[in-house]
């Protein structure tokens, strides 16, 4: 193959009276790059990256063949590539322990002399508050107005620390509390699908690119923007200019064709898809839609799809440009300008796509007809566990009779609810809530949701008593679209009044439950159920009463909230009795998807995006009311419980020392499959008697006041404390308990997890942790990384990990090693043994090596190989660093260093 000069595969675009400078890929093919047409447009932006930032150093011609060869033999091209993502999205909960780790690299620089100005973004940065606000009001008109109040009062110390990194960092802006979540304000107002730069000359255009510190940032990916959710260690690193280093990926083609039946929506489809790609295997691969049945789809759909790649496990889940691209960017009041923009770049680099144009080669294929999607659930424990919605009450029969649950012949008991006049039983659904980015993003489910509220009030249905029901709108445009279509009254009277504006109950912000429903439902071990229209329902996560948890659409939110219980079937049973007295069935109030879309198109107006995000970063009078305290480096408050200087560049000297060999190391933990990161890094409430809960108590912070885990990620003493916490986990040193419990070796005392790890490390012990498939699935928690290592864990051994937590371990010095034969299974644990790995002095990236066990107990040793899953040449320089930040502090500090020299 002949090499590409990229210089001369610069061409203009002129698109009205503008002229921009572009990179062509079909200048490329005619230079060389044969066969690239043919590639799916994810791996075009791909090469697009690779062409406009060819340096000969961190992109050389080489990589732009592999992409090449890519289109050659479909995918099988083992080599590594640097992307540099166009900017960067963050979310509160991510977002601060990553400016808490800017602020902390300042200091740094300073200690080793270097300029702290240095540590700054050199990519666009937008940071979104929206996962801190909580749903302690609920079910009348002032919930959210006492929510908001409340959100401030907890989280004062973290928005006085935003509001410095907004003023003291260049290229980075914070989005107010209130506005919306991240992932609805990206794809509404500030992702672009084609970006624009200046350098000498015309302005350059070139795909818009994103990696967030959010793992469902996919959903921009219906936006033809390729993205991903990165751990807050990466985001870093490429907020600081660092490249991102990746694998070529395999690329899934999704072939979609058809239209959705009457009756069943996006959620039903992006369910059914999930389960799909989960079935399929597509961790750490690209997955692309095309087909005809694209043409059916709006783009809010294709978000919604997007949206859930974590869920199914893949890198991202992307969407071409079509025509519905540039519909939408007018529809959202984009300019003008850029909306022709997008089109003319589109079509001139190939990336646009019709219905009849030939398909893409991709590495393997499957496809759906959307005609056969039926109403769905997914549920009790995983987004992947689609369940038909006409089998739904009697799977969750099965589960409570079999292993899921465990409790066979408590279906019918009932237990007294202290001082109310009902009771509650098993599966009796006691959260109902319309929230997370995946659906309130799409006015179609939520426009259906309204229509079944306002139906529901017509015909007298009332929720039962003891459903707490909250509407947490993606953005204030879904507000105004409610209101103008006069849903948002019958919505209320039913109390799905507005709680705020951001993510809470996917991700445990749901809130207390009432006292009397709390105690009741723990003193009776009730398995109480939820209903959210939202991506996450893993165990532990969405309220520590509740254990079975279901996603669904919002309208089948609504729906539930009115049956009050998983054990009816409301495809049969009735919801309630009407205000004539005769039952009332899900068909009766269910509208047509006529109704739907007549409404969608009357009332979602491009005037109210214009006025909503007019001044998106002014907030309201709480935001303003802000004083910004410290300069170029932040004056850390020793006594704040929120915000804290993290330990990880203390006595950090210019040169790395020498990685050694994990010996006579003690296993921390044994755990099983699908381990997410809800489970290792601390998420949601916690209790006074944990480690974290004790350690607030110590510093006089009372329980009402511990907020959740995420609202604390700023402070490492607090997270530290959490990790491996989760009181749905299960440590296999210890099967008889459930929660963060071990066994402390050779004492044999059980402990927590956190107090077994200290004194592991007063006797100068390092730790390994074992785990089965799919260690790491969920979030893109860098905590999950960043607590395991401030435990003292130096090795996770596992039968496979997810994507972005393998990615966060190296990032933090952690080594995560695949098991080659069978996991720990056949090793026969008790958690006494001792383990060493040795090759570490001369590491490769996938070297496979040796782990050595002994038992004290009966003298037995064991070894068995693993595989090194650093797999790049630039994460072994990470590792050796000890991590990513300390690479890149080095690599900033090197020239002042050398200077003073």
């Amino acid at each position: 193959m002949a090499s590409v000069d990229t210089l001369k595969t610069r061409r203009q675009l002129t698109v009205g009276d503008k002229t921009y400078a572009y990179y062509s890929l079909p200048a490329a093919e005619e230079a060389g790059l044969s066969g690239i047409s043919t590639l799916p447009i994810s791996m075009k932006v791909l090469l697009e990256n690779l062409l406009r930032n060819e340096d000969g150093d961190t992109v050389q011609p080489d990589d732009l063949k592999a992409i090449a060869a890519w289109a050659q033999n479909r995918g099988s091209v083992e080599h590594e590539i640097s992307f540099r993502p166009a900017r960067v999205l963050m979310q509160d909960f991510t977002g601060v322990p990553a400016v808490v780790d800017l602020a902390a690299m300042r200091d740094a620089m300073t200690a080793l002399g270097g300029n702290p100005d240095k540590i700054n973004p050199l990519n666009p940065v937008d940071l979104v508050i929206d996962h801190s606000v909580m749903v302690d009001h609920f079910g009348n008109a002032k919930a959210f107005a006492d929510n908001v109040e409340r959100e401030y009062q907890r989280n004062i110390e973290r928005y006085n620390f935003l509001r410095w990194g907004s003023s003291a960092f260049n290229n980075f802006r914070v989005v107010p509390p209130g506005t919306g979540i991240c992932h609805q304000v990206n794809l509404e107002y500030l992702a672009q699908t084609v970006w624009t730069n200046s350098d000498e000359g015309p302005e350059v255009a070139y795909p818009d690119t994103v990696v967030g510190t959010d793992s469902h940032t996919t959903m921009i990916n219906g936006l033809a923007v390729l993205g991903w959710g990165v751990g807050g260690i990466e985001a870093e690193a490429a907020m600081l200019g660092q490249p991102i280093p990746m694998l070529i990926p395999e690329v899934i083609g999704f072939k979609l064709e058809g239209a959705l039946s009457e009756g069943t929506t996006a959620t039903d489809l992006v369910l059914t898809v999930t389960q799909m790609l989960r079935k399929k295997g597509v961790v750490g691969k690209f997955v692309e839609f095309y087909g005809p049945g694209l043409a059916n789809m709006t783009l809010e759909d294709q978000a919604t799809i997007a949206n859930m790649a974590p869920e199914y496990g893949a890198t991202c889940g992307f969407f071409p440009v079509t025509q519905a691209t540039i519909d939408y960017l007018a529809a959202t009041n984009r300019a003008p300008e850029r909306v022709a923009l997008v089109e003319a770049y589109a079509k001139a680099q190939g990336m646009w796509r019709e219905p009849t144009d030939p398909d893409p080669v991709f590495t393997d294929t499957l496809h759906l007809d959307m005609s056969t999607v039926v109403p769905s659930l997914a549920g009790p424990k995983r987004p992947q566990d689609r369940v038909e919605l006409n089998n739904a009450a009697a799977e969750f029969k099965a589960a409570m009779e079999g292993d899921v649950f465990a409790k066979p012949g408590t279906l019918g008991d009932r237990f007294k609810v202290e001082g109310e006049n009902f009771d509650i039983g098993n599966g009796d659904v006691v959260i109902a809530a319309i929230t997370s980015c995946t659906n309130t993003s799409n006015p179609g489910v939520l426009i259906a949701a309204g229509l079944v509220a306002k139906k529901a009030v017509e015909k007298g249905l009332k929720v039962k008593p003891w459903v707490k029901t909250s509407l947490a709108p993606g953005s204030q445009v879904v507000t105004d679209y409610l209101k103008s279509a006069k849903l948002d009254k019958s919505l209320d009277a039913l109390g799905f009044n507005l709680v705020g504006y951001g993510c809470t109950t996917c991700i445990g912000n749901s809130g207390p439950l009432p006292e009397a429903i709390s105690e009741s439902i723990q003193k009776n071990d009730v398995v109480a159920t939820s209903v959210l229209s939202g991506n996450r329902n893993f165990e532990g996560r969405v309220n520590p009463d509740v254990r079975a948890n279901y996603l669904a659409s919002p309208p089948l939110v609504v729906a539930y909230a009115l049956a009050g219980s998983m054990q009816i079937d409301i495809t049969t049973e009735p919801l309630g009795e009407g205000k004539d007295g005769k039952p009332v069935y899900l068909k009766d109030i269910w509208p047509t998807n006529k109704e739907v879309a007549d409404l969608q198109r009357k009332h979602v107006t491009s005037k109210m995006f214009a006025s909503r995000y007019g001044d998106v970063f002014k907030g309201d009078k709480n935001w303003q009311a802000i004083k910004v305290k410290g300069g170029q480096t932040y004056d850390w408050d020793m006594g704040s419980t929120y915000v804290q200087n993290p330990p990880y560049f203390e006595g950090l000297e210019m040169e790395p020392k020498a990685v050694t060999d994990i010996v006579e190391a003690r296993i921390l933990g044994v755990f099983g499959d699908s381990i997410t990161t809800d489970h290792i890094s601390p998420a949601g409430s916690f209790r006074a008697a944990t480690p974290a809960g004790k350690y607030l108590v110590d510093r006089q912070v009372p329980p009402s006041e511990f907020n959740g885990y995420g609202a604390r990620r700023g402070n490492h003493q607090v997270m530290m404390r959490g990790t491996f916490a989760n009181i749905r986990i299960r440590n296999r040193i210890t099967p008889e308990v459930e929660g963060g419990v071990t066994k402390h070796f050779p004492s044999g005392e059980q402990m927590s997890i956190y107090d077994a790890a200290m004194r592991y490390q007063g006797e100068g012990r390092p730790l390994v942790v074992f785990a089965g498939k799919e260690y790491g699935t969920g979030s893109s928690r860098d905590w999950a990384a960043k607590g395991t290592k401030l435990l003292g864990v130096r090795a996770v051994v596992a039968e496979s990990f997810e994507r972005i937590h393998r990615s966060n371990l190296v990032g933090m010095g952690v080594l995560p090693l695949q098991f080659l034969q069978e996991g720990w299974h056949k090793l026969g644990l008790t958690g006494e043994e001792i383990v060493t790995i040795r090759g570490l002095t001369e590491l490769a990236p996938r070297k496979q090596l040796i782990v050595e066990m002994y038992r004290p107990s009966d003298g037995r040793i064991a070894r068995f190989p693993v595989r090194c899953r650093i797999d790049t040449p630039m994460e072994l320089e990470y590792f050796k660093h000890g991590g990513v930040l300390n690479y890149v502090l080095r690599s900033l500090a090197k020239p002042a260093a050398m200077a003073a020299e």
